[in-house]
């Protein structure tokens, strides 16, 4: 990639300037990137959470992640990978995450933490901020669950995680008929009882 009319950077040396901390580092601050180049390079996150570029699946692990550092869904609900020098449509099936383990910190009920691991090693625990939130279809009464892991960017809870979650689900009083699970003081409702 030509940073200017003079050089060339290559994709290595962007992610080293963007993510100097490699995996283990703090986040690089996207929201404060602005670039004006946009483009679309056929970059896909399936709904399994694999990567793809141009039809090929990307195998290597740590790229996956370094680019899952840089990801960024702006107000036109568009995903991106967001550097200094511009910015990639990321095409989305369903969430950039998938959450592939759950948690449970401390005794049952209202007190209780719920942690969840994603496919990319990110570990959010369900809070206020980051909501669990499920969607139903209207036609199949298929449930999508999915987690706020970071700035509106999800994770899709995997089925064995979903049962989990369902296997720790109770009543609340709130609603009748809803069933749901407790994390950090607040209730999440999975679905009806039925």
């Amino acid at each position: 990639m030509k940073s200017n009319g003079n050089s060339v950077i290559s994709l290595e040396d962007v992610l080293n300037a963007v993510v100097p901390d490699g995996l283990d580092g703090p986040l690089p601050p996207v929201h404060a990137w602005n670039p004006q180049n946009s483009k679309d390079i056929a970059m896909e996150i399936r709904a399994d959470g694999s990567w793809w570029h141009e039809g090929s699946k990307i195998k290597r692990e740590r790229l996956v992640k370094l680019f899952s550092r840089i990801l960024r869904k702006d107000d036109d609900g568009e995903i991106y990978l967001v550097t200094p020098y511009e910015k990639v449509i990321v095409h989305v099936e369903d969430a950039p995450f998938v959450a592939i383990r759950v948690d449970r910190v401390g005794q049952a009920g209202r007190e209780q933490v719920l942690a969840f691991t994603t496919n990319l090693g990110d570990v959010v625990t369900a809070n206020a901020d980051l909501p669990i939130r499920v969607e139903t279809d209207p036609v199949t009464q298929e449930p999508s669950p999915h987690i706020l892991v970071r700035d509106r960017l999800e994770a899709k809870l995997s089925r064995p995680v979903f049962y989990e979650l369902a296997e720790m689900a109770e009543a609340y009083e709130g609603r009748a008929g809803q069933l749901g699970v407790w994390s950090h003081g607040h209730f999440f409702e999975l679905g009806p009882a039925a």
